[in-house]
């Protein structure tokens, strides 16, 4: 079989050389002659439909041979044959132990990287808060505000309503339940106490972590992806100093404040289901309230607040700078960030109250 291409294979004629290319159907196997020396120019899209063209005819049993091939073009058909992509076969996992050890081992050492990776960043905070205690005028204090302002005080609206639901949703239930024992009052008490300790500073961490470190991780990373990261090492400005101590600094200030308004929202909503659906008015809520917590209860959950908010920035920052040059890798580690950071605040939560319980508070 003998084929003669002619003419400008260039990207404006794809249409109908591709349509062509479809034409053509070998009879039988055998020797399949392409005659070239009529192309008069040639780019990659018709560099890719000639290697079609060449496979199809392969593909029905046939041997395919150039003839009069302009040497200009033959590098170009080169490339397209060394980069053809390999087709797509879908991986195949067959569970075994030796996957599940594989698998076990790969996400220690992951773990590892990451706690290397956060001590770092710790180690060279310490090392920036240090010059800054000899140097005040290097805290960058315009971008600590900004960024507070962001994580912090935009933050307010979202964490008064989530708290205000999650105090009336406490209240309720708890009143349910306790009313079948004609201790329905004590639902303040529990309330009172749950939210203030461990429930309204937990929430407020968990959302601040959706909100603001997931924000954290993006903008980092997309700094990484445009180079503009390069760019301050370039210039001899430090990373951490200019990016990620405004970042923390915020944080650690917006969080405890987030979680004492969150703590006031719930008290608002436990107050409102006490007095319609337990009978329990604003003032009696009070006194049982009064009676139930102390300064020492609001303050436990206070103190856990920086700590918290320290885990957030850590791990917000690491998965930034751990981004590479493609939008895939920016939305996994965003993902990874809100994930590792939810789950790093509740292990703290269990740590502080293991703490507390063995000092008696």
């Amino acid at each position: 079989m003998f084929l003669s291409l002619s003419g400008p294979w260039l990207l404006p004629h794809a249409a109908a050389a591709e349509a062509l290319v479809q034409s053509i159907n070998p009879e039988q196997p055998g020797i399949v002659e392409i005659d070239l020396s009529g192309v008069t120019h040639l780019d990659t899209a018709g560099a890719w439909l000639i290697h079609r063209l060449r496979g199809h005819c392969e593909y029905a049993g046939a041997r395919v041979r150039f003839d009069g091939l302009n040497e200009r073009f033959r590098v170009l058909l080169d490339e397209v044959e060394a980069h053809h992509p390999p087709m797509w076969k879908a991986k195949r996992r067959k569970l075994s132990l030796t996957w599940l050890a594989e698998t076990t081992g790969r996400q220690i050492v992951e773990v590892g990287k990451d706690a290397v990776a956060v001590l770092h960043i710790l180690g060279t905070l310490g090392a920036v808060i240090a010059n800054i205690i000899v140097h005040p005028s290097r805290l960058r204090l315009v971008s600590v505000a900004h960024q507070f302002d962001r994580a912090g005080i935009g933050a307010i609206p979202i964490v008064l309503l989530m708290s205000f639901l999650i105090g009336a949703i406490i209240t309720q239930q708890g009143g349910f339940y306790l009313r079948q024992f004609g201790a329905d009052r004590y639902a303040v008490d529990l309330v009172g106490v749950l939210v203030l300790r461990e429930i309204g500073v937990l929430l407020t961490a968990i959302m601040v972590a959706g909100r603001s470190g997931s924000a954290f991780t993006a903008e980092l990373g997309s700094m990484k992806m445009q180079e503009e990261i390069d760019a301050l090492h370039v210039i001899g400005m430090q990373v951490t100093e200019v990016l990620v101590l405004p970042r923390i600094v915020a944080l650690m200030l917006a969080l405890p404040m987030l979680s004492f308004f969150a703590d006031l929202a719930s008290m608002a909503g436990g107050a409102l289901v006490s007095w319609t659906y337990l009978g329990i008015n604003p003032q009696n809520f009070l006194q049982y309230l009064r009676a139930a917590i102390d300064f020492q209860t609001l303050m436990i959950g206070l103190v856990k607040a920086p700590f918290m908010a320290l885990i957030i920035g850590l791990v917000a920052c690491v998965e930034g700078l751990k981004v590479r040059g493609s939008a895939e890798s920016l939305g996994l580690h965003t993902t990874l960030s809100v994930v590792k950071a939810i789950f790093m605040v509740i292990v703290m939560d269990g740590l502080f109250a293991m703490f507390f319980a063995a000092i008696g508070i």
